[in-house]
Order: C-alpha cells, then sequence, then structure tokens
C-alpha cells in the first residue's frame, strides 16, 4: 500500500518497515477477533446452563459485557478510519473525511509548540555546533566532501543567472571604476614604485642588452646605408674606417653603461623618469591627455568586446574548476576549509561567534517563517487522498489501537461481573 495523490496516481510502494508493520496489526485485529468469538460462544454456552447453575451466571454476565465492550471498542476504533461495515453512519470516516482539518491542526501545533525560539535555543545551547563543525571540517576527507558541496552550489548558481544581466553588471562595473580612476597619477605612482624596487634599471640593462644584440643583426644594413650617404669621392676604405669607429664607439657607449650602475646616463634617466613621473601626478596637461587616452582605448572595439567577453571567460573558467577535483580552484577551496575547521576546533571564541550566529540565524528564521512551515505541513496533508490517508495512519497505530479492543472485551466482562454481583446483592 502506497499513498495516493489526488489524480489516484501511487506515490510511492510499501517498505519493508511498512510491511511489518501490516503483518503485526493484523495479527493483531484476529486476536481481538479471535477474543470477541471467544466471549460470544462461552456466552451462548453459559446462557444454556444458567437455569441449572446459578455460579454460570457470572460468567454469562462477563461474556455479556465483554462482548458489548469489544463490539463498542471496535466500532470507535474502526470509525476513526472508515465506515463500520461500509454503512455511513454520521460521525464515522473521521480522518478520511477531517483530514485538512487535521493537517491545518497538526501544522499550528508543531508550529506553537516546536518552532518556537525558545524550545530552539534550549536545544542549541548544549549543541555545541562551532566545535562539532570545527572538529569535522579538520578532516581532509570531509573537507573534501564539504568543498565538493559548495563547488556543486557555485556551479548551480552559475548556471542559472541571466548571463546578460550579469555581463552587464560587470562591464558596467569595470567601466566606471576605470573611468572614475585618473590614470596619470596612477601611472605616476607606478613609474615611482619601479624605481624605488630599481626594476627601472633591470629593463634599462634588457633595453641596453637588445640594443647591442641589434647592432650586431644590423650590421651589414647599417654599412650599406653609410656607404649610399656617404660622398662619391670618399673612397671606401675611409668609410670602412668611418663605420668601425662609429660602430664600436656605440658598442662601447652601450657597454659603458651596462657595466657601470653609476654611470651618467643612468643618472640622467633616473631624474628624467622621475621628473616626468611627478608630471604625470601633477601636470594638468598631461593627467587631461591621459584621461583623452584612456577614454579612447575604452571607446576602441576590441577593448568593448573583450569587456562584454569578461563574464563569459570567468564563468567558462569557474564552472570547468568545479567539476575538477584537481583544479586549484577546489585544492584551495579545500585547504581553506580544512583551516578553518582546526581554527574551529582549537579556538572557543570562534566556536562560541559560530554557535551564536547560527541561534541567531535559526532564531531569524522561526520568527519570521514558522507560519509557512505551518502552511506547507497543512497544504501537504490537504493534498493526500483521504482514503490512503487513513491507511497510512492505521498502518502507524494500528497495532496499538486493536489492545484497546483488547482491553475493551476485558474491562467490559469485569465491569459485567461488578453489575451482576451488585444485582444479585440487591435481588
Amino acid at each position: 500500500m502506497g499513498r495516493v495523490d489526488p489524480d489516484g496516481d501511487r506515490m510511492n510502494v510499501m517498505s519493508a518497515s511498512d510491511k511489518e508493520r501490516r503483518a503485526a496489526m493484523q495479527r493483531m485485529k484476529r486476536l481481538a477477533l479471535g477474543l470477541l468469538v471467544f466471549v460470544a460462544i462461552v456466552f451462548v454456552i453459559a446462557r444454556s446452563f444458567e437455569d441449572d447453575h446459578s455460579w454460570v451466571g457470572y460468567v454469562r454476565a462477563f461474556s455479556e459485557a465483554a462482548m458489548v465492550g469489544a463490539l463498542a471498542d471496535w466500532f470507535a476504533v474502526t470509525a476513526l478510519f472508515r465506515h463500520p461495515l461500509g454503512i455511513p453512519i454520521p460521525h464515522t470516516a473521521i480522518i478520511p473525511h477531517r483530514k485538512d482539518q487535521i493537517g491545518e491542526s497538526l501544522g499550528q501545533f508543531v508550529q506553537e509548540n516546536f518552532l518556537t525560539r525558545d524550545v530552539l535555543q534550549e536545544r542549541l545551547a548544549h549543541a555545541d555546533v562551532g566545535q562539532r563543525l570545527g572538529v569535522w571540517l579538520s578532516e581532509p576527507v570531509n573537507a573534501q566532501k564539504a568543498g565538493a558541496a559548495v563547488a556543486d552550489a557555485l556551479k548551480g548558481s552559475l548556471e542559472v543567472i541571466d548571463d546578460r544581466d550579469v555581463g552587464s553588471a560587470l562591464e558596467g562595473m569595470i567601466e566606471r571604476k576605470v573611468r572614475s580612476t585618473p590614470v596619470a597619477p596612477l601611472l605616476g605612482r607606478a613609474i615611482d614604485l619601479a624605481m624605488e624596487g630599481g626594476h627601472h634599471q633591470r629593463l634599462l640593462d634588457a633595453i641596453l642588452t637588445g640594443m647591442a644584440g641589434f647592432l650586431d643583426d644590423n650590421r651589414d644594413g647599417f654599412r650599406a646605408r653609410l656607404e649610399e650617404e656617404s660622398p662619391w669621392w670618399i673612397p671606401q676604405p675611409v668609410d670602412n674606417r668611418i663605420f668601425e669607429k662609429i660602430y664600436s664607439a656605440v658598442h662601447r657607449f652601450l657597454d659603458d653603461v651596462g657595466g657601470n650602475s653609476e654611470h651618467e646616463m643612468r643618472r640622467s634617466i633616473d631624474a628624467r623618469v622621475q621628473s616626468f613621473a611627478a608630471r604625470l601626478r601633477e601636470d594638468p596637461v598631461l593627467m587631461a591627455k591621459g584621461e583623452e587616452l584612456k577614454n579612447e582605448l575604452l571607446e576602441h572595439r576590441d577593448v568593448r568586446a573583450w569587456l562584454e567577453s569578461l563574464w563569459g571567460e570567468v564563468k567558462r573558467t569557474t564552472l570547468t574548476a568545479t567539476d575538477d577535483p584537481n583544479s586549484e580552484l577546489r585544492q584551495r577551496l579545500d585547504l581553506a576549509l580544512v583551516r578553518l575547521g582546526a581554527r574551529l576546533r582549537d579556538e572557543p571564541e570562534l566556536q562560541q561567534k559560530i554557535d551564536d550566529w547560527v541561534q541567531r540565524a535559526l532564531g531569524y528564521v522561526v520568527d519570521h517563517y514558522r507560519g509557512e512551515v505551518a502552511e506547507i505541513i497543512s497544504s501537504t496533508v490537504e493534498k493526500w487522498d483521504g482514503k490512503a490517508t487513513a491507511e497510512r495512519l492505521e498502518l502507524q497505530v494500528g497495532r496499538d489501537l486493536q489492545f484497546i479492543r483488547i482491553n475493551g472485551t476485558l474491562v467490559g466482562g469485569l465491569v459485567g461481573i461488578v453489575i451482576h454481583t451488585v444485582s444479585q446483592m440487591l435481588g
């Protein structure tokens, strides 16, 4: 037997535990029915011999009252779930007919007695959520599980959001930030930082090395150029000597500058670069030119295309990383969770912060949304089929309800003996 929806479709099949409950309930039903049949037979026999033996009257009274008690309790138990013998007697089949009211009452009961801030705080006060979470997360295996869950949540969020809205928002945010940041002072500060760290000297060394290589690679070209520019009346050997002098002088100059960190050329370059950096920070003309160049770059079609594609690239990269347990994102996430777990495990103050946060968060949820929980319960019960609901409830409590029938039989019989005894004494 499974629950049935309003359309009559079967919602689930009977589980193994439900089968055990049904078998136990059927055994108790047979026991209660067998006891009723037994006292009925005893009543018939006792009624036959009552005139010959006065003591048999007590047996007859017991069995007669036991039958009444058994039938009355059978009617009461059956009337909860269905019409007795299929007869539509008023105020029977209570659960199928009043399941909606039962669901509403159940929702209100849960809301008023379980979903309260006091009950929740009393339960959480001794739960040690922060410490337990820290001990669990500090294990790398558990941190990997938590990291996978976080990655799945991130992936799900990325897949459902509107790319156009996010892309436009990201593009606008970057563009506004770039437009609001003066580029010339920023470049001047970058030059200052580069000079403070000596990075410009390494750049100059690279430039000098590159120039020397450029001269070597183009030696023949420079010689041919000199020959073209030289007057016709100058002999070629003279041209050769002039070229070698010039070529060697340039090479020696490059070698001197490259090999001497205190060379005058380097100091001159430092002074000029520092002066240019200062102008970038202070000169209105250079600042205006910087802003003009920046705006031209932002309006360039290639830059616009890059800004528009930025979110797509970020999303694709992130989705790929969330799917790969060995990606840098996942590894950093797992490591961060392990470190968080170690801190939670060892720092009582952090544990208390987590405990307080959990209590406040759940308290807020209970205060503002417990009505929705009650509505979920009542609306869910309302959707259930009445007959299937009665069968499900009977399956859960039916075995215990059969004891009512058995007890009714025995108690009714004892009451019958008492009544018979009193009538004999009064007679």
